[in-house]
């Protein structure tokens, strides 16, 4: 690694990291609570090395070349027919998969379908990462945080699924709306038709069979209780394997994605010195004591502002001390709060953190200003629907 070579993003993720060491340091986070938070995030740091290995490796095979392909044909050169299928075909993904398998899998697909489409690469992309956000409210799977808050309110998958079906179809119909208004409308791609590729035949077949039998390993992995670093981590090794017989000179230090690594680590030493210093009674008092409407939006809006902040998973946490055991109206807008909310700055979600690293990878440059200020604009917009739905099927 050459420093002189370090992007201002990668410099933003070493200072992070050093605030936490010096956090550390001063003492301001005890040694044995920055032990205890490593070891927590020690899984999700297995997940995210190993699941940006398997994908860089099944880019390399032409997989995601080939369902590009095979999208782009489907919606025969037709604008609103392929923004529909790209709306489909990633909120499907988050919803029975989870929002991070939308970010690593979904979107090199994407950008794969731009470049054989040739079409400008971020609507696509953000297609992507907002509604790997947005979309993750239906099943407890969808998202980490819906695995915490079924678990607390002691619903099943299928009442689960019940109480968040409108939240969830209001938070995609207003993804889409700003998606087409901000991203897909005419004046935004310049032209009325894209022209689909001829079908792409992988270089290599057998590596391009074994990669997407990979894919396959791991999405079905999801469904069977196992850990999701263990799943990820079995298709990489699968991959791996087969690149190390056939292509080996592709297995490089390159493939480590240390950026992220490093920023994740940082962040979990920082959020718990600011939870030891005060983190929980600002949100306490933020979220308040009413219940009602006006709970449920305050629950909402701390939520998603915190998670643009800190990151959706600690800002969850934070959230979740403050409101009752038995406030499941509260603690559901909260859970809106950190998974429709997280959209404007690109550490807001592990996912956002993801997708940021593909986009990065395939040299997509994304314009800061504008993400941020259509993520806020959509963020505001949703959240207040999606909080109206959730009281309406209250």
């Amino acid at each position: 690694m050459a420093w002189w070579r370090l992007s201002p993003l990668d410099w933003i993720r070493i200072a992070v990291l050093a605030a936490g060491l010096l956090c550390v340091a001063t003492g301001l986070l005890p040694v044995a609570d920055a032990r205890a938070s490593m070891g927590e995030i020690a899984p999700l740091l297995l997940f995210l090395a190993s699941v940006i290995i398997l994908a860089e490796l099944v880019k390399t095979a032409a997989v995601f070349d080939v369902v590009a392909t095979r999208l782009a044909i489907l919606g025969r050169g037709n604008y609103p027919a392929l923004f529909l299928l790209c709306v489909a075909f990633a909120s499907l993904t988050t919803v029975f998969l989870n929002l991070d398998t939308t970010a690593v899998l979904l979107t090199p697909v994407m950008l794969a379908l731009a470049d054989r489409a040739r079409i400008a690469p971020l609507p696509v992309a953000v297609t992507t990462v907002w509604l790997a956000n947005t979309a993750s409210l239906l099943l407890p799977v969808s998202n980490l945080t819906n695995l915490l808050a079924a678990d607390r309110i002691a619903l099943s998958p299928a009442r689960f699924a019940t109480r968040l079906l409108l939240p969830q179809l209001v938070a995609i119909a207003m993804t889409m709306v700003f998606l087409w208004l901000f991203y897909w409308r005419r004046a935004q791609r310049g032209v009325d038709r894209y022209v689909p590729s001829e079908p792409v035949a992988p270089a290599d077949p057998v590596l391009f069979r074994v990669a997407a039998v990979a894919c396959l390993l791991f999405a079905g992995l999801l469904f069977t209780g196992i850990p999701l670093q263990v799943s990820s981590l079995a298709a990489m090794l699968v991959v791996v394997a087969a690149f190390a017989v056939r292509a080996r000179d592709r297995l490089t230090w390159r493939l480590i994605p240390w950026q992220l690594l490093v920023f994740v680590s940082g962040l979990f030493l920082v959020v718990p010195t600011l939870q030891r210093h005060g983190l929980d009674q600002v949100m306490t008092h933020l979220i308040g004591g009413d219940g009602g409407g006006d709970g449920a939006y305050r629950a909402a809006a701390a939520g998603a502002g915190l998670s643009n902040l800190i990151n959706n998973l600690p800002a969850y946490a934070a959230g979740a001390v403050a409101v009752p055991e038995d406030d499941h109206t509260r603690l559901l807008a909260l859970l809106v709060g950190v998974n429709v909310g997280p959209l404007v700055t690109p550490w807001a979600s592990v996912a956002t953190l993801l997708w940021f690293e593909w986009c990065g990878r395939h040299a997509l440059r994304v314009p800061l200003v504008k993400f941020v200020l259509t993520g806020l604009a959509l963020a505001v917009t949703a959240l207040a629907a999606t909080v109206t739905a959730l009281l309406a099927t209250g």
